[in-house]
């Protein structure tokens, strides 16, 4: 599967500037920057994307894993609501704050 997305990745490096707004970041340095507002201009597949890269990153960080039940769904909506509150917040700050306020309730690594 990494093949496949390494090979995704490298495809994405062709894309125009006009595009480029539309696909998530390459790496961790870029995607910790975009805000609320840039994501929710992306393509819905790549703002998927962008959210389950940076989840991923702060819940290694916090010690935790992301659950595919209904508690991932209320980190989603606590992400959600949050960048409904502060659009100019980086989305990567307000999911780290949502594994962070619901750290105790995910699974440890």
């Amino acid at each position: 599967m990494r093949s496949a997305v390494a090979g995704g990745l490298c495809g994405l490096l062709v894309l125009t500037s006009a595009a480029w707004a539309q696909v998530p970041p390459l790496n961790f340095d870029q995607a910790a920057y975009v805000t609320c507002r840039e994501a929710q201009a992306m393509q819905p597949e790549a703002r998927k994307q962008l959210a389950v890269f940076l989840a991923e990153h702060s819940a290694r960080y916090r010690g935790v894993s992301l659950p595919n039940d209904e508690r991932g769904g209320q980190l989603a909506m606590l992400v959600r609501g949050g960048c409904t509150l502060a659009p100019d917040a980086y989305l990567f700050t307000v999911i780290d704050r949502a594994i962070l306020a619901e750290k105790d309730k995910l699974p440890k690594r």
